[in-house]
C-alpha cells in the first residue's frame, strides 16, 4: 500500500475494532432511544457496519473480511484481558471490586452473544452487499449500504439479544427497539459512507475478491 491508503485503512481498521470492543463492554447496560429500549452497545456497533461498508466498496470482500476476522481475534483477546483484570486480586485499599466487575466483568453469555452475532451479520453484511453490488453493476451505493446493513443488524439484534438476555428481558420488544435504532443510524450514515467512498476512490487500489 502507498503511504496515504496505509494511513487511511489503518484508521478506519481501528474505528472499526474500536467500536467494536467498546460496543461489547457497555452493552450490559440498556438505554433508551426515543422511547425504545436498546443495549448501549448499539452506539458504537453501528459504527462499524459503516467502516465496512467503506472498505468493501473501496478495497473489496477480501478487506472487508480481513477487517471482520481482526475483529473477531481482538474482541477474543481483549474480553479474556478484562476477566482476568475482574478475577485479579484488588490492592488492600482499593474497594470498588464490585462496581468494576458489573461494568468489565461481562457474563460469558453475552461474550458468546456478541462474538456470534458479530461474526454471522458481518459476513452476511459483507456478502449481501457485493451481491448487491454484482446485480446493480456497481451502482447505487446509497442502496446496497442501506439495505445490507438493514437486514444484517437485524441477524445481529435477533441473535445477540436472543442469546444474551432470553428470560431476562422481553426480547422481542428490545430485538425491535434496537433494530429500529439501528436503522436510523443507518439512514444517517448514507451520506458519510459516500463522502468517504468518493474521497477514496481513485486514490487505492482495490484488491481482488
Amino acid at each position: 500500500m502507498e503511504t496515504f491508503e496505509r494511513k487511511v485503512y489503518a484508521l478506519l481498521l481501528s474505528l472499526f475494532i474500536g467500536g467494536l470492543v467498546i460496543a461489547a463492554v457497555i452493552s450490559s447496560k440498556i438505554i433508551t432511544v426515543f422511547g425504545l429500549a436498546v443495549p448501549a452497545g448499539v452506539l458504537a456497533y453501528s459504527l462499524t457496519f459503516v467502516v465496512s461498508d467503506v472498505i468493501s466498496e473501496v478495497w473489496g470482500k477480501e478487506m472487508a473480511n480481513e477487517a471482520v476476522t481482526c475483529g473477531f481475534v481482538t474482541l477474543i483477546f481483549i474480553t479474556a484481558i478484562a476477566w482476568l483484570a475482574v478475577a485479579w486480586p484488588a490492592a488492600p485499599f482499593w474497594h470498588n471490586q464490585e462496581a468494576f466487575a458489573g461494568v468489565i466483568g461481562n457474563t460469558p453469555r453475552i461474550v458468546a452473544a456478541s462474538l456470534l452475532a458479530y461474526v454471522v451479520s458481518q459476513k452476511h453484511d459483507i456478502w449481501l452487499f457485493h451481491l448487491l453490488k454484482d446485480r446493480t453493476n456497481g451502482r447505487f451505493l446509497w442502496l446496497r449500504n442501506n439495505l445490507s446493513t438493514m437486514v444484517s443488524q437485524l441477524i445481529d439484534s435477533t441473535i445477540f439479544v436472543t442469546v444474551a438476555f432470553y428470560g431476562i428481558l422481553p426480547v422481542g420488544d428490545v430485538i425491535l427497539g434496537q433494530w429500529l435504532v439501528k436503522l436510523l443510524i443507518a439512514a444517517c450514515d448514507t451520506p458519510i459512507v459516500y463522502m468517504l467512498v468518493t474521497a477514496l476512490k481513485g486514490k487505492v487500489r482495490p484488491v481482488a475478491a
